[in-house]
């Protein structure tokens, strides 16, 4: 549900409530966002600069979400608090097909992005004296990370921690920073902890379904705060 609905053409209404509106505008909103960062990112060398911005960016987008929330009705507001928690359910048979042909595009497109992962490991000037491509490389590798993130988040909502938490878990696991391995691990690890999550977020006997959002930041957050610990000590 598109909050702020109503204060839109009719046209331009319907379009953005249906299936693929959601997905397109989800797939922009993010592209948006991702492209605005990296502007800015290239212009400051500090982590916590970057750390600062990406924060400034979330309030924008927050207040962006509060003005839209301001002219919705009573049902998308609903309809939005639920969505805010994240549910793995409740998708028809349509919405599944539209989100895996976008889940399954925006893979294809990180797995043929392997490659040129592993060449800019050691730096773009690195990977730019092995003949890559680099602007075609992070346009695909951009659109990739858009569209995945766009379409699930549509769909399933903003679930937390989890595509924070799971990579840097893969490869601590695995110990290793070739993309071959981390591509699968990630899939497979993060796709066995959300099902873990939600089972934990349903279990039998209880009367009521837990938001999958809370069982995730429960699970992500000590492992995003040992990740930060651990790194400091090791920079010591």
């Amino acid at each position: 549900m598109i909050l702020g609905a109503s204060v839109l053409p009719s046209f331009l209404s319907t379009v953005l409530l249906s299936t693929y509106g959601l997905v397109l505008a989800a797939t922009l909103g993010s592209s948006i966002v991702l492209l605005a960062v990296l502007l800015v990112s290239q212009r400051l060398r500090d982590t916590m600069a970057i750390l600062i911005v990406g924060l400034m960016f979330g309030s924008f987008t927050s207040a962006i979400v509060g003005v839209l929330t301001y002219f919705s009705s009573a049902e998308q507001l609903q309809k939005f608090t639920f969505w805010s928690m994240g549910n793995l359910g409740n998708l028809s048979w349509s919405s599944i097909q539209i989100l895996s042909i976008c889940v399954g595009l925006g893979l294809l497109l990180s797995a043929f992005s392997i490659k040129p992962l592993n060449a800019l490991l050691l730096g773009e000037n690195y990977a730019k004296s092995l003949g890559l491509n680099f602007k075609r490389s992070r346009l695909i590798i951009l659109f990739a990370t858009s569209i995945l993130a766009g379409s699930i988040t549509a769909f399933a909502g903003p679930i937390a921690f989890v595509g924070l938490a799971v990579p840097h878990i893969a490869k601590l696991i695995f110990q290793t920073s070739n993309h071959s391995v981390l591509y699968w691990s990630t899939l497979l690890l993060g796709a066995a902890i959300m099902l873990v999550c939600d089972v934990i977020s349903q279990m039998p006997g209880m009367e009521i379904t837990l938001p999958i959002n809370a069982i995730t930041s429960l699970f992500g957050a000590p492992v995003v705060i040992w990740l930060l610990v651990r790194k400091r000590k090791m920079m010591e």
